[in-house]
């Protein structure tokens, strides 16, 4: 009886050890399929990226997914870092390359920060007219091949048409391609209101010098005691910058308050 106790335990051990080197498996992988795919992504270069300075920096097991993902890229080449997805059989199973450097996606992600730097600084600046709880910039931009998404902003930067390595100028962009998002707590919360703030943000980035082509501006009555917002709220989505000009703004406003509405109720009919 001893003795099956003991085996018992060390089959139940031993089960323990797998099942724990199977749940690590699945999460970080193993050294063996890492070196396989370590060792195949530095022949994929050798073979497919001769004559440059493209390295290896490191190779990473992804659980979502299940794939190594190795990065790659050129210390003296910007925009230069592309990734290869390796299954644990060590066979490349997709080359990013294109997407992410020749048809500028990086270039684009590089800008998009820059802007993004801009648009904070501006707004945590004293310049800046209103206390923002939420105030952010980005570049709006996709692929070729995305641009007649359905979905796709019309005024979205096409990567494709950007160099790799180049460098532009970021208040350009976001004079053509560039959203602001601004979410501003007033004790007034009316059109008559936003139309002034919209003006006032309007002045305020063309002093820095810092473009924008569309702006998502939300207007609420600050938190009460409690920590929960007043009933009240004005909203516009999408709102040109070329829209926002003195002379019937206030009825320009109204209409994109009423669609931001509409928008957000054809979700809550959905949910139905």
């Amino acid at each position: 009886m001893t003795n099956v106790l003991k085996i018992g335990a060390l089959v139940l051990a031993l089960a323990l050890i797998v099942g724990v080197c199977l749940f690590a498996n699945s999460l970080v992988g193993n050294p063996i399929s890492k070196s396989m795919a370590e060792n195949t992504a530095k022949k994929h270069i050798e073979q497919n990226y001769k004559n440059t300075d493209y390295e290896l920096k490191e190779v990473s097991y992804n659980y979502k997914d299940r794939y190594y993902h190795a990065l790659i890229s050129s210390d003296s080449k910007i925009d230069s870092e592309f990734t290869l997805m390796i299954n644990k059989l060590g066979k490349v199973e997709y080359d990013n390359y294109e997407y992410s450097v020749t048809n500028g996606w990086n270039t684009a992600i590089r800008h998009d920060k820059d802007y993004r730097k801009a648009v904070e600084t501006l707004i945590k600046s004293n310049n800046f007219p209103y206390e923002a709880y939420i105030g952010y910039g980005e570049l709006i931009f996709v692929t070729e091949e995305q641009k007649d998404d359905p979905m796709t902003s019309d005024y979205a930067l096409i990567t494709n048409e950007l160099t790799p390595g180049a460098y532009y100028d970021v208040n350009k962009l976001g004079a053509s391609s560039g959203k602001l998002t601004v979410y501003i707590d007033d004790e007034t919360v009316s059109t008559e209101r936003m139309a002034e703030i919209l003006l006032g943000i309007r002045k305020c980035f063309d002093d820095a010098g810092v473009g924008f082509h569309a702006i998502e501006c939300v207007l609420e009555y600050p938190k009460n005691e409690d920590g929960f917002y007043e009933f009240g709220r004005v909203e516009v989505i999408d709102f040109l910058y070329s829209d926002i000009y003195e002379e019937n703004l206030i009825e320009r406003v109204e209409k994109a308050n009423e669609a931001a509405i509409e928008y957000y109720g054809s979700f809550d009919k959905t949910a139905e």
